[in-house]
């Protein structure tokens, strides 16, 4: 069984993780971790955080000459922003007494925090509810991306929108009607990665950023859609057995997980509940003596299960709770109607967002691999993997008498 654990606060010494399940032999490097960890703190209209971090990740156990060991994997990512907050967020007796945050962000963890664990300051509720922990997540999600490489899997995302400013070309739109057996997930953010704001044509990036600057200008912040895809799965990750054996379900869970996202869309979703099922569902068809799909309107995914063509899902994430022009909140110390206090924040991160949709989606991914596939080495994990695939068309010819 594949899982992760993550602990730390978010301007506490740094961030741990440790992850269990993987097997022995996948190759794997801090350098490689480290290129996604980047890749989460780009995008215009982030905060001054990501000016004091520069995130790298270090091994701490379970690899031993650039390879899995099988055990258990520890990794590190040192906040570099402790050195300010040493006494602050000492885990001894302070030296000096400090104020008391009394004043919640609506929209943030703040006051459901520290009614849930009975807390006297809210500091102790924004530490671990902050993004920060992400950080984490994309280095887990790294080592996960890493292991379905192994098997052809990639995984990639985009910008859809960031307040409302849409491209005026809808590039989901080839990705849910041409079914291309030769498409690669990662080119998506190969293409996109290019951008400050991790969009597919430079008229968007140039209409999103001056949204950005007039939210920026006016002490606001933006939330927006993108899309994280997957490529190259076998057929029947998941299973249509039990509730929670539904690799959709799994995903949508994953990726609700993730801090300040509101929706989770597979394939298209919601449009297909205002179509009739003959435009909405995809036609089997024979390409080249495979059986596939005229398009993937269904994301990838039929009976909670992988078809083998693109997992495809869309993410909504709200605008940022911190604003520099605060709404109204009340005061906890004197419960009297005040305006919302401020904490360092980005102005927008669902360009961020989208990186760390990848990482938890290469998670889900590769969990409902080893979950059917398992094995205790890569080279087991493997030939499993290849003695199903090779042997999947043969099986349903046989059962079904040709």
């Amino acid at each position: 069984m594949l899982r992760f654990l993550t602990s730390g606060e978010s301007h506490g010494k740094g961030l741990t993780t440790i992850i269990e399940g993987f097997p022995s032999n996948l190759q794997i490097k801090e350098e490689y971790i480290s290129k996604h960890l980047a890749r989460r703190q780009m995008g215009y209209g982030r905060g001054g955080r990501m000016k004091i971090e520069t995130d790298r990740a270090e091994i701490l156990s379970g690899v031993r000459f650039q390879k899995t060991m099988g055990s258990p994997i520890a990794l590190f990512i040192k906040n570099s922003d402790w050195e300010n907050w040493t006494d602050e967020m000492a885990s001894g007796k302070p030296k000096v007494k400090h104020d008391k945050i009394t004043i919640p962000r609506p929209g943030h963890a703040d006051l459901v925090g520290v009614s849930k664990y009975d807390l006297d300051d809210i500091r102790n509720s924004i530490e671990r509810s902050s993004a920060r922990e992400t950080a984490a997540r994309v280095a887990v999600g790294s080592v996960a991306r890493r292991f379905l490489e192994e098997f052809g899997i990639t995984v990639g995302s985009f910008v859809e929108n960031i307040g409302g400013v849409y491209s005026k070309e809808n590039y989901s739109d080839k990705l849910f009607n041409e079914v291309d057996s030769k498409f690669d997930a990662w080119n998506l953010s190969v293409e996109s990665d290019k951008s400050s704001v991790r969009v597919m044509d430079d008229n968007h990036e140039e209409r999103i950023v001056k949204k950005i600057k007039i939210a920026k200008k006016n002490g606001d912040t933006l939330g927006g859609t993108f899309f994280v895809v997957a490529s190259g799965l076998p057929v029947g990750l998941g299973s249509f057995i039990q509730y929670d054996t539904k690799i959709s379900a799994a995903i949508a869970h994953d990726l609700m997980s993730i801090n300040a996202v509101k929706a989770v869309e597979i394939g298209k979703g919601f449009e297909t509940t205002n179509n009739s099922g003959s435009i909405s569902h995809d036609e089997i068809v024979i390409n080249d003596g495979i059986i596939s799909r005229k398009s993937n309107r269904a994301g990838g995914i039929e009976g909670g299960m992988t078809t083998g063509l693109p997992i495809i899902v869309r993410v909504g994430m709200k605008p940022i709770a911190t604003l520099m022009s605060p709404i109204g909140a009340i005061d906890l110390s004197t419960m009297e109607n005040v305006t919302s206090r401020r904490e360092r924040s980005d102005f927008t991160a669902v360009p961020a967002c989208a990186v760390i949709g990848e990482s938890m989606l290469a998670w889900t991914i590769a969990k409902a691999m080893i979950d059917k596939f398992g094995g205790d080495s890569m080279n087991e994990i493997m030939d499993n993997y290849k003695s199903y695939n090779s042997k999947l068309h043969k099986r349903l010819k046989k059962n079904f008498g040709k």
